[in-house]
């Protein structure tokens, strides 16, 4: 778990959300994702909720933000990358990253993910590279973007 301040006396915690916190973490993908980005409910809420690996971010100890990270034929995913409107902007995004990036075993595997068009430039300077064309999930345009290290 990381504190790290932010403005003053805020301070903004990851760490890996516990089994009671599931339904926080699944609220909030549903603000972001649902509600916001009017993903249907069967396509964000999947067969991988109960093997992946969920983070939670606390802004004074206020769930804010999600991450999820999993293990796939093809690397260690990390999806469903999730802030609450209202506090975008703030570090709750880069922290949930780096967080799944020093829980991550460094077993040689490839690191990726999804990213959404509109926040390339996020996971790039987060040390992410896109590669291939854009996609579309969930009607959503999306780039794969592998880690550099």
């Amino acid at each position: 778990m990381k504190a790290t301040p932010n403005e003053g006396s805020t301070v903004l915690q990851v760490r890996a959300a516990l089994a009671e916190d599931l339904p926080t973490v699944f609220d909030i993908r549903k603000q972001v994702f649902v509600l916001e980005q009017d993903v249907h409910p069967d396509e964000e809420y999947d067969e991988f909720e109960t093997s992946a690996i969920h983070l939670i971010a606390l802004w004074q100890e206020q769930a804010v933000g999600t991450a999820r990270y999993r293990s796939t034929e093809k690397g260690w995913k990390i999806e469903r990358m999730a802030v609450l409107a209202r506090f975008r902007k703030r570090g709750v995004g880069r922290a949930l990253l780096s967080e799944a990036l020093e829980r991550l075993p460094k077993d040689g595997r490839v690191i990726y993910l999804h990213a959404q068009e509109h926040a390339l430039s996020f996971y790039e300077s987060s040390g992410f590279t896109p590669k291939g064309d854009r996609f579309f999930e969930a009607n959503i345009p999306h780039f794969l973007c592998e880690f550099r290290g």
